[in-house]
């Protein structure tokens, strides 16, 4: 199969460009959702975004850090393989749909059992005879480890997954997200991160201390005081070495494809694993050398990204 080559616009000269352009200035659609909540084991929920026509294969879609199923990279997305005759169920994090979650927690790079629930729903309530994943940036390395931690309980329907600018060794991408070239994206994940920390903290103010948060810099400052401790590892590089999916690749036993731009300002070089660094030639890395993070634009706001054609194509190649 020849894969369509991306080229990016003219107009986005630079990593930075391609990255921030689609997210102030795409406008896809708002699909007609149909909204699910679940509840889950430990008694929190999840909002789930159904697009459904009666195929009998499933797409799902899992967002990014502080995204959710509204973000144009995920409506792009669902429209693309709607119209390529999947249903399209595409899920919001926990505290991700527009409401705080219940619990003392987050949704993080680890939380394979929030995904495993989601598709197991899907296999209950839709009679799907395949499914496939796709995962954006978190979602994406959430997806992966998914499919390699849990490859004794990935459900058979599950066929393939396609997974967008991810940060498969958390450490360094943490560190890279840390250079003073990537200030403007840290400070709004700081911000967006720091909204729920102060939402949960009106309920568990134990759990979320919160008053010196504006100390709080990068990754490394939040994952320490919040992630860590929250969901049971040491400190920070213990978490981000626990759920990095580089160290799952291996176990994977569906084609996965990893697709990241070489000029991804997130993403360091141990985030492109070829196979030089893992062993499993059912995963395959795609590496273009523009895109930026999430990006992949083509010219017209209102077109089908390369992305977006990307994965249709990909999905082609598998008996789904």
């Amino acid at each position: 199969m020849t894969l369509p080559a991306y080229k990016r616009p003219w107009f986005l000269f630079h990593a930075h460009l391609e990255t921030i352009w689609p997210a102030l200035f795409r406008r896809v659609p708002q699909p007609p959702y149909r909204r699910e909540r679940i509840y889950t084991d430990d008694g929190d929920f999840l909002d789930l975004d159904w697009l459904q026509a009666g195929h009998k294969r499933l797409v799902i879609i899992s967002h990014g850090l502080e995204g959710d199923t509204s973000r144009h990279y995920v409506t792009g997305m669902a429209k693309a393989v709607h119209e390529a005759d999947f249903d399209v169920l595409a899920w919001n994090f926990r505290g991700c749909g527009g409401e705080i979650n219940r619990q003392p927690r987050f949704t993080h790079n680890g939380a394979t059992e929030d995904l495993d629930a989601v598709i197991g729903h899907a296999l209950v309530a839709g009679n799907y005879n395949s499914v496939a994943l796709v995962g954006f940036s978190m979602g994406g390395n959430l997806t992966l480890m998914y499919l390699g931690r849990e490859v004794n309980n990935v459900p058979d329907a599950v066929k393939a997954a396609v997974c967008f600018s991810v940060p498969c060794d958390l450490a360094a991408a943490s560190s890279r997200l840390a250079e003073v070239s990537n200030t403007m994206y840290m400070k709004r994940f700081m911000r967006l991160m720091g909204h729920k920390v102060r939402l949960h903290a009106e309920n568990f103010p134990e759990e979320f201390p919160c008053d010196d948060y504006y100390r709080l810099n990068t990754f490394a400052d939040f994952d320490g005081r919040y992630t860590a401790p929250l969901h049971g590892f040491r400190d920070a590089p213990h978490y981000w070495q626990s759920c990095s999916s580089s160290k799952y690749l291996d176990q994977i036993r569906v084609p996965a494809w990893i697709v990241n731009a070489r000029n991804d300002p997130f993403l360091s070089l141990s985030c492109f694993p070829d196979f030089t660094t893992h062993d499993n030639s059912l995963v395959t890395l795609i590496s273009p050398e523009h895109g930026g993070h999430c990006g992949f634009t083509r010219s017209g706001r209102h077109q089908t990204y390369w992305s977006e054609r990307l994965a249709v194509s990909l999905l082609s190649t598998v008996n789904l």
